[in-house]
Formats: C-alpha cells, sequence, structure tokens
C-alpha cells in the first residue's frame, strides 16, 4: 500500500561563514490517510527544518543529499518543478508556521489573505471566496469575524492571528496538514478548541496530519504515532501508547520528566514597590468596511486596571488570547499611550512623558517579546542584534568588551557564544526566543516585560529558562510582569497572578491562592484545561 507521506533517508546540511551544519540527519518516517504523526523534540533538533524540506521552503543555503526521498501520493516532490509545487502547496499539502506574524502580509487584510488562498487554488470570485474565509473564521473562533475580515494581521492579538493562519491552511481542504506549532500562541482553552477542530476535519476529510509540537500533553492526546528527534536525527519513533508507556532512549525519558517545577523564591518583606499602574485605560479605534463605506468602533482594550509590583517580584497576567494581557503590559511601559490613569516607576510619573523623555528608562525597563522573529531585525547578525542595545547606552568602552558581554549574555541564555555572526532566521523559533532574552539581560535592566517569553520552547528548555529568570532576578534583583497563557509555567515562576477577560480583572492574588482555590468561574475554566490529566 502507498503512504500518503513517504520520506527516507533526509538529510539537510546548511552552509554557513563557520563551515557546514548539518540539521537533520538520515531521517526516515512515513504518514498515512487519517493519522496524525507527532515530531517532538527540543527546540534545534530539526523539527521544523523536516517540516520545511517537505514543502521545499528551505533557505537558499540549504542542501539535501543525493540519497534524500520525499513522495507524497506516489509522487516524489523534488521531481516537480517550481510551477507544479506550487499548486501542492496550499492545495493538497498545507501548513501550519510557528509565527504567523512573519507569516502574513502586514500590508494586506485578513480577508484578502484568505480568500487569496482560496481562488489561488480553486476557481473562484473573490466575493464567493470572502464569503468562505468569513466562514473559517467562524470555524476557528475569532471574536467579530466580520470586522476581522477588514483588519490587518497587527491588529490581532498572537492568539488571533494563530487562528487565521489555521483557516488559511484548511481552505482547501488538503490531503495533508503540517501544523508547526499550531497552538503555541494559544491559551489553554482554544488550544483545545482548535485541536478538537483539526482532529474534526481530519476525521471527516480523511486527512493526514503531522504535528510538530514541544507540547507533550498535545502530543499524547492528538496523535497516533510519534518521532523523537534530538540533534537532527531520530531518536526514537512507535506509536504514541507505546512510546509514552515504555520509552527506550534516555533523551525521551528525559522529555517525559520534563516539567515547570518549583516555586518563586521569596519577596523581602520590606521590598519597595517600583512599578504602580492606577486606573489605566486603553482604547483602540478601529476602522473596517469599504474605502466608501468605512465604519469606526472604538475598543476598550484595558478597562480601568490597577495593579502594583514590588522589588523582586514576579507578577502573573493570564487570560485568553485577546484578554488585553499584552496591551496591559506594553501600556505599562509605554510602549502604548494610555487614554486614562497613571504609571509610576519608583515614584516618577511616566503616562505623559514623551518618547524623548522615555529614553532615560529603556535601559531600565526592558521588554521580550512573543514573537522573536518579529522583533529581531533579519538583517543584524546575533553579534549586532544583543551589541546595539550596549552601543546605543554606552555600556562597554571597546569592541572587545562589548563583544566579552554579548558573549556572557548568550552563555546565559544556554546560546553558543561562537553563534555571534548567524542571522534570526538560521535559528529555530525557540533559539530566536533565547536571542531575545540575552539582548535584554545584556543591558543589565530593573525591570522585565516577559511576553510569553516561553510560549516557543519545548519543556526541556522551558524549565531551563525558568531557572534563568529565577537565578538573574535573585542575583539583581530584577522585577517582572510576566504574561503567559501557560499556567504551569505562571505557577512555577510568579509571586502573584491577575487574571483577565476582556479588557477585565476578573480575580487577582497570590499565585497559590489562586490556582488552588478560584473565586471566579472563568479561572477556574483556565486552570480545567491547564492541569487535566
Amino acid at each position: 500500500m502507498t503512504h500518503l507521506l513517504e520520506v527516507e533517508d533526509l538529510t539537510v546540511s546548511f552552509a554557513h561563514d563557520d563551515g557546514t551544519v548539518e540539521a537533520v540527519k538520515r531521517g526516515s518516517f512515513h504518514v498515512e490517510r487519517g493519522e496524525t504523526l507527532a515530531i517532538v523534540g527540543e527546540s534545534g533538533s530539526g523539527k521544523s527544518v523536516t517540516s520545511r524540506a517537505i514543502m521545499r521552503l528551505l533557505a537558499n543555503n540549504a542542501t539535501l543529499s543525493k540519497n534524500s526521498r520525499i513522495h507524497f501520493d506516489g509522487h516524489d516532490l523534488g521531481k516537480l518543478s517550481d510551477r507544479q509545487m506550487r499548486a501542492v502547496r496550499g492545495g493538497r499539502i498545507a501548513m501550519i508556521f510557528q509565527e504567523p506574524m512573519s507569516s502574513l502580509n502586514p500590508l494586506y487584510k485578513i480577508g484578502d489573505q484568505i480568500a487569496e488562498a482560496i481562488v489561488t487554488h480553486r476557481p473562484m470570485k473573490k466575493t464567493a471566496a470572502l464569503a468562505e474565509a468569513l466562514e473559517l473564521l467562524k470555524q476557528v473562533r475569532i471574536p467579530d469575524p466580520e470586522m476581522r475580515l477588514s483588519q490587518y494581521p497587527h491588529q490581532l492579538s498572537g492568539g488571533q492571528r494563530q487562528r487565521v493562519m489555521i483557516a488559511m491552511a484548511i481552505a482547501n481542504g488538503p490531503d495533508l496538514l503540517i501544523a508547526d506549532e499550531p497552538t503555541t500562541a494559544l491559551d489553554v482553552t482554544v488550544q483545545a478548541e482548535i485541536l478538537a477542530l483539526l482532529s474534526h476535519l481530519q476525521k471527516t476529510r480523511n486527512m493526514g496530519m503531522i504535528l510538530i509540537t514541544h507540547d507533550l500533553g498535545i502530543v499524547e492526546r492528538h496523535s497516533d504515532r510519534v518521532c523523537v528527534m534530538r540533534r537532527g536525527e531520530i531518536v526514537e519513533r512507535g506509536t504514541t501508547r507505546e512510546v509514552f508507556a515504555a520509552p527506550a532512549h534516555a533523551y525521551t525519558k528525559k522529555l517525559l520528566a520534563s516539567e515547570p517545577r518549583g516555586e518563586p523564591q521569596p519577596i523581602a518583606a520590606e521590598a519597595p514597590v517600583v512599578m504602580e499602574a492606577r486606573n489605566l485605560d486603553v482604547f483602540f479605534e478601529i476602522r473596517w468596511g469599504s474605502l466608501f463605506r468605512s465604519k469606526t468602533s472604538s475598543l476598550r482594550a484595558v478597562n480601568d486596571i490597577s495593579l502594583s509590583i514590588r522589588r523582586g517580584e514576579t507578577l502573573g497576567i493570564v487570560g485568553e488570547s485577546g484578554s488585553g494581557k499584552s496591551t496591559l503590559g506594553k501600556a505599562i511601559v509605554r510602549l502604548l499611550n494610555v487614554r486614562g490613569g497613571e504609571i509610576l516607576w519608583q515614584g516618577e510619573h511616566l503616562e505623559k512623558r514623551t518618547k524623548a523623555e522615555m529614553r532615560p528608562f529603556r535601559t531600565k525597563l526592558q521588554v521580550v517579546f512573543q514573537d522573536p522573529f518579529a522583533s529581531l531585525n533579519p538583517r543584524m547578525s546575533v553579534r549586532d542584534l544583543v551589541e546595539e542595545g550596549l552601543i546605543v547606552n554606552d555600556i562597554g568602552q571597546t569592541r572587545r568588551e562589548r563583544e566579552g558581554l554579548v558573549r556572557e549574555a548568550l552563555r546565559s541564555v544556554d546560546l553558543d557564544p561562537n553563534c555571534l555572526n548567524r542571522f534570526p532566521h538560521e535559528f529555530s523559533g525557540g533559539q530566536r526566543q533565547r536571542i531575545a532574552i540575552a539582548r535584554a539581560v545584556a543591558l543589565e535592566p530593573e525591570f522585565l516585560l516577559l511576553d510569553e517569553p516561553t510560549s516557543a520552547l519545548d519543556l526541556s528548555v522551558q524549565a531551563q529558562i525558568i531557572e534563568l529568570l529565577r537565578g538573574l532576578q535573585a542575583k539583581r534583583g530584577l522585577t517582572y510582569l510576566f504574561i503567559s497563557h501557560d499556567l504551569k509555567v505562571v505557577k512555577a515562576l510568579c509571586h502573584n497572578v491577575v487574571v483577565m477577560k476582556s479588557g477585565e480583572v476578573c480575580e487577582r492574588g497570590t499565585t497559590a491562592e489562586v490556582l488552588s482555590n478560584p473565586a471566579h468561574p472563568y479561572t477556574r475554566t483556565l486552570i480545567d484545561a491547564a492541569f487535566r490529566a
């Protein structure tokens, strides 16, 4: 019987200034119709490179070995012309990419982008394609789908952008769906909905699926077979039930044992309040509709929120995507303007300061964003990315001294300091996130806004980053505002937590109290989804 997809002896190498790196080594696997194959492993293990090799979307400096074979429905994809491959991509094989902001065109409206994916592969008028796009947005549970059709990617939250990517991927009913971290940016409740949707589509259309993820809970619940990758090699494979019940390889055992653990270190009793927000309001003016019949509505993204954070404290902000978490965080560090309320850093008002007046505070208040590919300049090397802040803020007297600081920052986030001359696209999603953290901590800030800093990381690296953040906090007295949908990470890292829904606070308290005895029904829903067996 012919497999839907058969990959034989896949070897992918990348040429760099420092030599050649073998990212995938002799990987072989297959996918049947109607089944889900999960590929798991640490960031940088070769998972995403494998998926891009199947789609023929590798970078120009990538090379497949002569023995590599990729067969889809009996056809050798390596022998297809570019035109033939474009017909396969998005039509018979679709892919959900890990970072939606880098995959969606910032210049085009959401509706137009989904419609384009439809009309490229099916003869259909644009009006009909837009109507179908609206139905797809409803399927992936985008709030206010009619309005979203006329919005641009930057006007949506990270989770909403990911759902748009899923809608585009399933638009043409593909035979094979490659889902590269499809729920990374989604909160736990929407994760369950999206995975249930994908499972339903798979069953009704007899669709094969490759699920690339670092979330072992998702793998256990939603895959039939699993391949475990480490340093470019498949070290273990088998049915999901067999691998989880009796892992044979030491690395698989390590992955299965990895989970955020521990508790935050106690805050000093005399620790002063360093950051305070009082009655914050943030509004967005949203325009939608056609050029001649445009409509405007005012969205209140943050509604009368007050909070305070003491030196050395980690305050967690949790809630569904679109709840206002990231908007609140950006407003507090003055990356967004507020319509009402006050923001105080160590007693100094920030809410009315201009960009120029905020510059002296920027070294003290640093940010690690959710999507590292969007926040890292693709034209700059790792050295330049981390060194840029040092130069702007006059840290380090010579290039050699600054290089030493850059290398130390990279070591602190468990990255090889010899990768200075590589560029962001040459790293995995998790590695790019660590570069973003290194860039922030290199300036020795006092306050870090961490917007989903571990969302792109596998469990074993999550644990390392949590320990890193704990160590930096203890050593330097850092204060964190930690935005996340991962309640297990919040439990391990945060002293206190604020639960947000629709721009408002529905519950707050110590992390232990809120997670063990939630008072609000919405909080209970989040906890049930995060900690269920």
